[in-house]
């Protein structure tokens, strides 16, 4: 059996996807949300990345830590934000690899926004290399089974957020 090669998750978030889309499109702020990001370097803090922008994402799980190199392929404002990683290293991302891509879409709905956040795998690896890699990589997991709890987590800290 294929190994699963997307997992996505959406929550309702109470705010216009105009403000929403904002904050995602930066991703100097995803570590607020997510499980295993712990800083994005990007060209300006604070301001929407655009299609062709680049930036490097620092992440920890348990004792690792790593950076990834990140290039943005979608930047419709309210609608649509996503980005491949394709490069990664234990300080520096030097090693150039297809890796991921993150989708962000954001659909108007009467509480306020559907937030749906999508991962899918993008290693062109055989199945059965890429399930013993994953299992050592995530402690026991597949990451499709892995990244559907950080997608959850990470939903769930951005809903939160809007609300307080």
């Amino acid at each position: 059996m294929a190994r699963p090669l997307t997992v996505s998750d959406s929550t309702v978030v109470p705010a216009s996807a105009a403000e929403i889309y904002a904050r995602v499109a930066d991703p100097s702020q995803m570590p607020r949300w997510s499980p295993e990001n712990i800083a994005g370097e990007v060209p300006a803090p604070g301001t929407p990345l655009t299609v062709g922008d680049t930036f490097v994402g620092t992440n920890r799980r348990g004792p690792a830590h790593w950076s990834t190199r990140c290039v943005v392929t979608a930047a419709d404002p309210g609608r649509e934000f996503a980005f491949k990683v394709r490069g990664i290293g234990l300080r520096t991302p030097r090693v150039r690899s297809r890796i991921a891509t993150w989708t962000y879409t954001f659909e108007p709905v009467a509480e306020g926004t559907r937030v749906t956040e999508t991962w899918t795998d993008d290693r062109r690896w055989p199945d059965a290399v890429a399930a013993a890699f994953d299992k050592v990589a995530t402690r026991g997991r597949h990451f499709h089974q892995f990244q559907r709890r950080n997608i959850a987590t990470t939903l769930e800290r951005l809903r939160a957020e809007f609300e307080a």
